[in-house]
């Protein structure tokens, strides 16, 4: 393997491990009461929705990002012609690299590159709204599962989008899924079971801030802490994996919906990204009020309520320092992963991306925030397995595929990270 290769690769790990790491070390920031003797009093950040802005942003520095390098070609490509003016010895002797220029700048661009599709501009980029609504009901669910719930539990449980994004693809798309890919379907549920249920029989470690190994949750006065604190911490941890299960169907679904607008159109999956990233932030930063209003009033201090929010991540130094962390993260999780998509493919960047599992599960034990259970890494083996036969990784021995059998079924969503 190249060494370029190579960096992108342990660049899209590092990032991805970094970035849920970070969301739940900042779940586990004591915002209030923190100097309490009692640890049931000390609060902890629980904000999903600011946490759902904060991923929008990181996305948005995506399209930033892909701006930045197309004009800055275009100011390349310019100076290359005032030094063919002057010099055209010096001239030809950067023709490679005025063409690359030209290349990068031609990316939003897809109507010279493809004569099937058309490209998505003016009022047709609106149409990545969609999406970008079923990644905000995603990804705040997903913030809730993972204050109930451990790192590594969380990122095992969201190999469920495989199942969902599947099914969809059949019953919306008119994908076939080959005997193969239906019979890693079930191993994949099968192992999302076992890691479900190794989470509510074993719950997490006892967390900072509270003796009685309840989640961060706990200590809050919102509807779900509420919820949280009325039953066991088995109750706790099952609500957690139906949080982060059913945040998957809304992942699928954005999924589905990628790969129905990009089959019509065509559009760089950096700007895909940054689209989304810029509807997200906005439906977001518009929904936060709102939801202030509809609920956060009548329950201060929970999740809803817009001004405890935003003094939380303001007033703690390891709030808003998490914040811009994850937003970073974020962002370069993105462009690795679309560089070994471009550079290797899909697949083997879906590959890759189930090893971060591996080493956020890893350093979560390294680290206290739980134990090992082998019932939990049983799981994991049984979900990596499903999801390396689906992505015709390795041949199920009792059917093996034929080259033409190993499609990709949903690899659009594959590109965006939540």
């Amino acid at each position: 393997m190249p060494s370029y290769t190579r960096f992108l690769v342990a660049g899209m790990l590092l990032t991805g491990t970094l970035n849920t790491l970070l969301t739940k070390l900042q779940d586990m920031e004591c915002v209030e009461n923190c100097h309490d003797p009692d640890p049931a009093r000390r609060k902890l950040f629980e904000q999903p929705t600011w946490q759902t802005l904060n991923m929008f942003m990181g996305e948005t520095l995506c399209l930033l990002v892909l701006y930045a390098n197309i004009y800055w070609a275009q100011y390349r490509q310019k100076h290359q012609r005032d030094l063919d003016e002057h010099s055209p010895l010096l001239g030809a002797a950067s023709v490679s690299n005025a063409d690359d220029d030209t290349r990068a700048a031609a990316l939003v661009h897809a109507s010279d590159t493809l004569d099937d599709t058309r490209p998505l501009s003016g009022w047709k980029t609106c149409l990545m709204w969609l999406p970008a609504l079923f990644d905000i009901c995603g990804t705040t669910l997903m913030n809730v599962g993972l204050i109930y719930t451990s790192a590594s539990v969380y990122q095992m449980l969201r190999g469920a989008v495989v199942i969902f994004s599947g099914i969809f693809s059949v019953l919306f798309l008119g994908h076939r899924l080959f005997s193969f890919q239906w019979v890693s379907l079930f191993l994949i549920m099968l192992g999302v079971g076992v890691v479900g249920m190794s989470s509510v029989l074993f719950p997490p470690q006892t967390i900072p801030g509270h003796d009685d190994g309840a989640p961060a949750a706990l200590g809050s006065t919102s509807s779900f802490g509420t919820l949280a604190a009325a039953t066991g911490v088995s109750e706790k941890s099952l609500l957690g994996v139906c949080f982060v299960l059913l945040a998957q169907v809304f992942t699928a679904a954005q999924f589905v919906v990628e790969e129905k607008i990009m089959h019509r159109y065509h559009v760089v999956p950096m700007r895909a990204v940054g689209l989304e990233g810029i509807f997200g932030l906005t439906t977001t930063a518009f929904g936060i009020p709102v939801l202030h209003a509809l609920i956060g009033v009548s329950h201060p201090k929970g999740y809803f309520d817009m001004y405890d929010g935003f003094h939380q991540i303001v007033d703690n130094p390891g709030v808003w320092m998490t914040s811009i962390a994850i937003m970073l993260s974020i962002a370069f999780f993105n462009w690795f992963g679309l560089s070994v998509t471009r550079t290797i493919s899909a697949t083997s960047r879906s590959t890759i991306d189930t090893c971060r599992t591996l080493f956020i599960w890893m350093i979560s034990v390294f680290l206290g925030w739980e134990i090992f259970q082998p019932l939990q890494v049983v799981g994991f083996l049984i979900l990596i397995y499903g999801t390396f036969v689906y992505n015709g990784v390795v041949a199920p021995p009792f059917c093996k595929p034929t080259e033409a059998d190993v499609v990709t079924v949903s690899t659009v969503g594959s590109d965006v990270e939540q």
